[in-house]
């Protein structure tokens, strides 16, 4: 039921971390030759920044809108009398509010796993203990995603079963 390009809209949500990881390994070789490029290093850093919120904001936008088929940036159904905002008119869980801990965190960890790539946050690397934080995070995230991506087949398929009944 897509627009046919789900498939290359989805793949370059994936491509769209490839600028990040490229802008931050050109960060941290500016550390140490700043000549190699025209471009200064609050420049670079920028394009860096712009580059991570591009990644986390269309990813978090296809977990929300795509893989949890939630109506919150679906400015015609995020209103409706028949759901919850901001919500889909099927759901698994009577408590609306598990699903808007889980967007939140999904917005909030989706930013987390650009930290270990910027080079001004290096610092935070060489606490103990730093890297293995950011990595449980993204841990918990990807558990959160795949429990509502779970619920969200199980709603599509239990839907689908009793359209299909009814013909």
């Amino acid at each position: 039921n897509g627009w046919g390009g789900q498939h290359i809209a989805n793949a370059l949500k994936y491509a769209s971390a490839f600028p990040v990881i490229i802008l931050s390994a050109l960060q941290r070789s500016l550390s140490f030759d700043h000549s190699s490029i025209s471009m200064s290093e609050t420049s670079l850093y920028r394009l860096w920044l712009f580059a991570v919120l591009v990644n986390s904001f269309y990813s978090f936008y296809w977990d929300v809108a795509k893989d949890w088929d939630l109506t919150l940036f679906s400015s015609r159904d995020r209103a409706s009398p028949e759901h919850a905002w901001g919500l889909r008119r099927r759901l698994h869980f009577n408590m609306k509010e598990a699903y808007y801990v889980g967007i939140a965190m999904d917005l909030v960890l989706r930013c987390t796993w650009s930290l270990k790539l910027s080079p001004h946050l290096d610092h935070f690397n060489d606490l103990e203990g730093g890297i293995f934080v950011l990595e449980l995070l993204e841990v918990l995230r990807r558990w959160i995603w795949i429990f509502f991506r779970i619920e969200t087949e199980w709603v599509r398929n239990s839907y689908l079963g009793m359209a299909q009944q009814d013909d």
